[in-house]
C-alpha cells in the first residue's frame, strides 16, 4: 500500500487558523506526539495562529511524556517560556476541575491515541468531556490516524462491571476508531449535553496503518517508541497485569517479555507450534533496567512481525500466557492491585475486560473456546459503531 499525504486535525487547524475555533478563551490538551506534520508542537501551531491560549493540560506521562514508567503522578506547574499554567490530569485529579476550566470558553484535544482500550489517553478525554458538559463548555477534537487502521477488531468488550481507567466504556480490547469517533462514541454513550466538534482528517482511509499516511511517528508515552510497539500493545499490555516483564526497562517494550526460570528455547518451540499468523518469535534473553525483575536476568522471546495485517495482537498474548502458564507455571503469577486507581479488582481482569481469562487459565482449559467468544463480541461492536464512523 502505498503511503498517503494524510493532514490531521492539527494540520487542518494550521491552515485554517484560530478561526476554526469560532473565538473565545482556549485551554488545550496535548502530550509530546501532538504535532503538526512538520513536527511543529500543538501548542506552538495555536499560538502561531492566533488562539487566546489560557491554560494547557497534560494526560499520564505529563505533558513532556517526563514521567518514564506508569502510574507515576506529576504535578502541575507553569510553563515558563509561555508563562501559562499546566495542569496535571494524571494527579491528584483525572478530570479538570471547575477551577480549571472556569476561565476558558472551549477545551481543544491533540493527543495521538494507539487503538488500543488500555490506553488511558482516551480515558482522558472522556473525562474531560464529562467536565466540559457539566461546565457548559465547548470540547473541539483535532483527529488524528489509529496507528493500527480503521478496519481490524479484535478482544472482549469491557463488562462495565469491571470498569477502571483502563477502561471507562465497553470497547473491545483493539476498537478501530479514530480518537475523533471514539469522542462521538463517549457522547452517545454517556449521553452528554456537550457541544462537540471533531476536526476531521483529510486523506486517511480504514485500511491504512500509520505507516501509510507519510506522518512522522512521535513517541505518544515512553514505553510506545515505535510503530512496531503500537502494533502487539493491543495484546501484549495484558502482561502488565501479570509477574512477566512485558519489557519495560529495555530498548523494545511489549515486543520483548519473560521472566526468571523461562527457557527460551523451549518457550519459543511451544508458540510456533500455535500457528499464530504474522508473527515469529526469536528466543532470547535480558536484564530490565527497572521496573518487573530489575537487574535479573529473565528468559523469554521478542515478537516479530513479519504481516502486519494478519497479526492479532490479543490472541497472540493470549497464547503466550497460556503457553507460559503450561511449561513455566511458577513464572506466571497474576499481580494484585492497586492498578491504575483499582484498589480492589485484579489487574488482569480490568485489563482482559472481566474475569474469565484468569479463570480459564487457572483452571488449565484451552483459551480457544474464549477467543472464539470475543470475536463474537468484536462482531457486534462492529455493528454498533457504524453511528460514530467518519471515515469510510
Amino acid at each position: 500500500m502505498d503511503s498517503q499525504s494524510v493532514k490531521t486535525g492539527l494540520d487542518l487547524l494550521r491552515d485554517a487558523g484560530a478561526g476554526r475555533l469560532g473565538g473565545g478563551r482556549v485551554g488545550l490538551l496535548v502530550h509530546p506526539a501532538s504535532v503538526d506534520a512538520g513536527l511543529v508542537h500543538a501548542v506552538d501551531v495555536l499560538e502561531a495562529a492566533g488562539a487566546d491560549l489560557r491554560c494547557l493540560f497534560g494526560p499520564q506521562h505529563g505533558l513532556l511524556g517526563h514521567t518514564q514508567d506508569n502510574m507515576i503522578e506529576w504535578d502541575g506547574y507553569r510553563d515558563a517560556r509561555r508563562d501559562l499554567p499546566v495542569h496535571s490530569l494524571y494527579g491528584e485529579t483525572r478530570r479538570p476541575t471547575p477551577d480549571m476550566l472556569a476561565d476558558l470558553d472551549v477545551l481543544v484535544v491533540d493527543l495521538q491515541d494507539v487503538g488500543a482500550r488500555y490506553y488511558t489517553f482516551v480515558w482522558t478525554l472522556l473525562l474531560c468531556m464529562v467536565a466540559c458538559a457539566d461546565a457548559g463548555k465547548r470540547v473541539v477534537v483535532l483527529d488524528r490516524p489509529n496507528p493500527l487502521g480503521g478496519k481490524a477488531i479484535e478482544g472482549g468488550r469491557l463488562n462495565m462491571a469491571y470498569a477502571s481507567f483502563v477502561g471507562l466504556a465497553p470497547l473491545p480490547a483493539r476498537h478501530a476508531l479514530t480518537i475523533g469517533e471514539l469522542a462521538l462514541y463517549f457522547r452517545s454513550f454517556y449521553d452528554l449535553d456537550l457541544d462537540l466538534e471533531i476536526v476531521q482528517m483529510q486523506g486517511w482511509e480504514r485500511e491504512h496503518l500509520f505507516e501509510h499516511t507519510g506522518l512522522p511517528w512521535v513517541m505518544p508515552s515512553p514505553n510506545m517508541p515505535t510503530l512496531d510497539t503500537a502494533l502487539v500493545y493491543p495484546g501484549m499490555c495484558l502482561l502488565e497485569g501479570t509477574s512477566l516483564s512485558e519489557g519495560r526497562g529495555t530498548t523494545r517494550p511489549f515486543e520483548i517479555f519473560g521472566a526468571p526460570g523461562i527457557d527460551p528455547h523451549a518457550l519459543c518451540r511451544a508458540l510456533e507450534s500455535t500457528d499464530l499468523p504474522g508473527v515469529v518469535f526469536r528466543p532470547l534473553s535480558f536484564e530490565p533496567t527497572f521496573q518487573k525483575h530489575a537487574g535479573s536476568l529473565c528468559g523469554g522471546a521478542q515478537l516479530h512481525v513479519i504481516d502486519r495485517v494478519a497479526f492479532r495482537p490479543v490472541a497472540t498474548a493470549v497464547r503466550i500466557l497460556e503457553t507460559v502458564r503450561r511449561l513455566f507455571p511458577s513464572a506466571l503469577r497474576w499481580n494484585p492491585p492497586p492498578y491504575e486507581y483499582e484498589e480492589e479488582k485484579l489487574p488482569i481482569d480490568i485489563l482482559s475486560g472481566d474475569a474469565r481469562l484468569r479463570e480459564t487459565l487457572d483452571g488449565g482449559r484451552d483459551p480457544g473456546e474464549l477467543l472464539e467468544a470475543w470475536e463474537s463480541d468484536a462482531i457486534g461492536f462492529r455493528a454498533k459503531r457504524g453511528a460514530f464512523l467518519l471515515y469510510g
